[in-house]
């Protein structure tokens, strides 16, 4: 055992993950696995679980799956009905699972609103209500992990309810760490931007997602490099590694924090690095305005 193996402690600890299958969710899962954590997953997609489930169980850690879709309360009461049968500790919670649909507010409906707020925030709330007991219950301490994102820290037009179920989530994050600090329980976020997963692609309307697969190669990769200051998005692993991060005891004194994984997009909000030589600013410039809008007639003057 290395160093930091030493100590992380992970070794021997039971997790939690919600939405933990495919995707990002998987990389959590089978980083947490790895790194020597028993697991109960759940998630809505069955196929993906029993695969990343088999995955875990060859890496010789025990695995308990449940299908489970968090819009229905229900399933989550089920999962940690059937958790309890199965593992006698909980040391680590990842409220992982969640997503939206680009919509105009305006085109939206009540139960759009509902269906956005259940799956971004308010499973997270009945997911650490069932999981706090559990970890109290070995009086050591513990970790919990809810995923944000950037889009909680800014004006995103087209993903208002969800942005705003979002920021909802790191200020109570915030509030339950206070809450629960005296027991050493750590509650923490984790703020994603752009990563190569369904989840982001299953964000676009239809249509624009249609646009973007007729692309030609390379269109996509040079956006990455206009948006995001390390010029790449960051693998699902790297989430994996953040998560790895806030449950063990190497962030043993961090708590009530947001952990952007985003490549630097939230320290860059607002400027992006242009092409045809106009660098990092919030707007195009002389190089890149031409090629963006071609010949634009001259405004008209006002009336008098």
């Amino acid at each position: 055992m290395g160093l930091l193996d030493e100590r992380a402690k992970l070794n021997g600890k039971v997790a939690v993950v919600i939405g933990g299958a495919a995707g990002i969710g998987e990389a959590v899962s089978l980083s947490l696995a790895e790194a020597g954590v028993d697991l109960a997953i759940c998630d809505r997609d069955s196929v993906a679980l029993a695969a990343t489930g088999a995955t875990v169980s060859k890496l010789g850690r025990r695995v308990y799956t449940a299908t489970a879709d968090v819009l229905n309360p229900e399933q989550i009461e089920s999962f940690y009905a059937g958790f309890s049968k199965h593992f006698d500790r909980l040391d680590i919670l990842v409220n992982l699972a969640g997503g939206v649909t680009r919509r105009n507010f305006m085109d939206t409906t009540p139960e759009h609103w509902e269906h956005d707020i259940q799956r971004n925030y308010r499973y997270v709330l009945q997911s650490i209500q069932r999981a706090v007991p559990l970890i109290r219950k070995g009086s050591r301490g513990g970790s919990i992990i809810n995923f944000t994102t950037i889009e909680a820290h800014r004006g995103a037009g087209t993903f208002a309810v969800y942005a705003g179920a979002k920021a909802g989530l790191e200020n109570f994050t915030r509030a339950i760490a206070v809450e629960l600090g005296p027991e050493r329980i750590r509650v923490n976020t984790i703020a994603p931007d752009q990563t190569p997963s369904m989840g982001n692609w299953n964000a676009m309307r239809e249509s624009g997602l249609k646009e973007l697969e007729a692309l030609p190669a390379g269109y996509i990769e040079a956006a990455w490099r206009t948006y995001i200051p390390m010029q790449v998005p960051p693998p699902t692993q790297e989430l994996g590694n953040a998560v790895l991060f806030l449950a063990s005891e190497l962030s043993a004194y961090i708590t009530g924090i947001t952990l952007h994984v985003d490549g630097g997009c939230k320290a860059s909000m607002g400027f992006n690095n242009w092409p045809h030589g106009d660098g990092w600013v919030p707007i195009p410039l002389a190089g890149t305005l031409p090629r963006m809008f071609g010949k634009i007639d001259a405004p008209s003057e006002p009336n008098d």
